[in-house]
């Protein structure tokens, strides 16, 4: 994971992170239980969620009947939510870049790996995410599912459209800005926060790839994988695939 995407979750994201979505964490996991289960992910003895954040498809995959859940996720922070989030669930976090997954899961052992809620994005280069497919396809058994969520930003956005808003409540207003060059979107989020009787803006930027569903095709179909469902919800890309060779 790039250093200037760390930095910003550690630095503004993570604080506000759960809040964002705007309903509970048990509200959000019961989400991305239903979605997996209609993606045929059904449970297993290992599964692997990839940039974790504060948890939501690891309580899902636990929820699913998965008898271990790795959580791997490079923000202390959102580590730490995420524990408190799963509570006796057999969930284990791991601080560590996705892309080193292969260093935490032994070849051919997960049943299901998971990197949702547009984390594929946050990799550098589309070498790293041909990297990553190709690690995660190593550490499948065979017939493994993999589960992709993301946005796919290679619709340009011009002018006011650039402008985001995300939520607001009495106390906080967040609101994003893109910034479009032709390999990323540099995506600077800005946060107001009631300090008294003022507002305090609290910001920061960090880039996302440009990444087509075309190319993401390609990309799991070289690393191994047969795609058996496409969708688009709610402006997330979603894409599921099956492990059919080594």
């Amino acid at each position: 994971m790039q250093k200037d995407v760390t930095d910003h979750y550690e630095g503004l994201l993570a604080d506000h992170y759960g809040w964002m979505f705007g309903v509970s964490a048990l509200e959000k996991a019961n989400e991305q239980r239903e979605l997996l289960q209609r993606l045929e992910v059904t449970g297993g003895k290992l599964a692997v969620d990839l940039g974790a954040g504060s948890g939501f498809q690891s309580m899902a995959l636990a929820d699913l009947g998965f008898e271990r859940v790795l959580a791997l996720d490079t923000s202390a922070k959102l580590l730490r939510e995420l524990q408190s989030n799963c509570g006796d669930r057999r969930v284990e976090a791991v601080e560590a870049d996705m892309i080193d997954v292969a260093q935490h899961v032994a070849p051919a052992t997960a049943d299901a790996a998971v990197c949702m809620g547009d984390t594929l994005t946050h990799l550098p280069t589309r070498d790293q995410v041909s990297r990553l497919f190709a690690s995660v396809a190593r550490t499948l058994r065979e017939h493994g599912r993999f589960v992709i969520t993301y946005r796919d930003l290679t619709a340009e956005l011009g002018g006011v459209d650039r402008f985001i808003p995300v939520r607001s409540t009495p106390d906080k207003i967040m609101t994003c800005f893109l910034e479009f060059t032709p390999d990323v979107v540099r995506v600077h989020d800005l946060i107001h926060v009631r300090d008294g009787t003022s507002w305090k803006l609290l910001k920061s930027a960090y880039p996302k790839l440009r990444l087509s569903v075309h190319d993401i095709r390609q990309e799991l179909e070289v690393a191994g994988f047969h795609v058996y469902t496409q969708d688009t919800v709610r402006g997330l890309s979603i894409l599921a695939a099956q492990r059919i060779r080594a």
